[in-house]
């Protein structure tokens, strides 16, 4: 049985992390030190990997944050909708919506890697590859169109021809319960989806971005913020994504109490399957990954499916800010 993850548990988990130089717990703030605002709003969108942000929670309030909110946002597009018209101020997706977002003017800025690997492609007896995907449907709910696109044209199928999309632009079609009834061939899922296909039994799974090459070289989900919360609050960007990063550490070494924070908070339902996302996606690669390796590899192969028109050059000058990012390795440095 999961052992409860309470309030007590959490600042005294963050106290000897802070002792043992994993975390650090901030000195008191000074009137100059203190962030510009004092409340910070976090997208929800119903997912488990973005696990870093529900568990910053306690640390964004040592960081001076007293007003924390996680306004629900649904998972794909909408994350960088609701940025970009100010319903949220930091959010976590995939790096082609942030990329599309960015190409077609979106005032948002991308401003660090966060895990790698929560995508997996699953698939009915008899498919094996992309490549048997030809002629095919594929199902997707929440996950970006466009990254299943990528994996499609890397193989040399035509997406738009080769395969019959399955969607959920329409409420009352389920993909994932589609595939798992055996009506569609494939579907594209992050957690909890392959959690619930696996528990059901539900196909196989082809590909995997944390274990297969490329994607697995490059980060699956990236933090943006609003623009001119960046513009108007430097000093609380960077108390923001220092609290995420912790956070992300604390994924990784203490994947079953975050679990269970997670579910406690009421962020996801399932303690099974968050333990299972914890415990297999990639949140150790934030120091080792360079994010602009990872703009560079979806803008290129977003421009060769003909998806956008912007360079790598122009989408990170206008899109990303490392400054906050390139600080705080240096300080949590281990």
């Amino acid at each position: 049985m999961p052992t409860t993850y309470t309030r007590r548990w959490l600042l005294k988990t963050l106290s000897a992390a802070a002792a043992a130089g994993i975390t650090g717990m901030p000195r008191v703030l000074t009137a100059a030190e203190a962030p510009e605002t004092t409340t910070v709003r976090i997208v929800d969108d119903g997912t488990i990997c973005i696990a870093p942000l529900f568990a910053a929670e306690e640390l964004l309030r040592a960081e001076g944050f007293t007003d924390v909110r996680y306004p629900k946002i649904a998972a794909g597009a909408q994350v960088d909708e609701g940025l970009a018209r100010g319903a949220a101020d930091f959010g976590v997706f995939a790096p082609t919506e942030h990329m599309l977002a960015l190409d077609v003017g979106a005032p948002i800025t991308v401003l660090a890697g966060v895990h790698v690997g929560c995508f997996e492609l699953f698939a009915r007896e008899g498919i094996h590859n992309i490549t048997d995907l030809k002629g095919k449907t594929v199902g997707l709910h929440a996950s970006p169109i466009s990254l299943l696109t990528l994996m499609a044209a890397q193989v040399g199928l035509n997406p738009a021809k080769d395969i019959e999309w399955v969607t959920s632009a329409d409420p009352k079609v389920r993909p994932l319960e589609l595939f798992a009834d055996g009506k569609i061939d494939a579907f594209l899922g992050f957690p909890p989806e392959p959690q619930e296909l696996r528990a059901r039994r539900a196909g196989h799974v082809i590909l995997n971005t944390a274990t297969d090459l490329p994607w697995s070289q490059y980060f699956c989900c990236m933090l943006a913020s609003n623009r001119e919360y960046v513009r108007k609050h430097p000093i609380a960007t960077k108390r923001v994504l220092r609290a995420v990063l912790k956070a992300t550490d604390l994924c990784v070494t203490e994947p079953s109490r975050v679990a269970q924070r997670i579910v406690d908070g009421g962020f996801t339902a399932r303690y099974d399957y968050a333990l299972e996302t914890l415990s297999g996606v990639p949140y150790d690669k934030w120091r080792e990954y360079d994010p602009e390796d990872s703009i560079r590899f979806y803008v290129l192969r977003l421009r060769e499916a003909g998806l956008i028109k912007s360079t790598p050059q122009q989408i990170i000058a206008k899109g990303t800010d490392w400054r906050f990012l390139d600080e705080l390795k240096r300080e949590l440095k281990t």
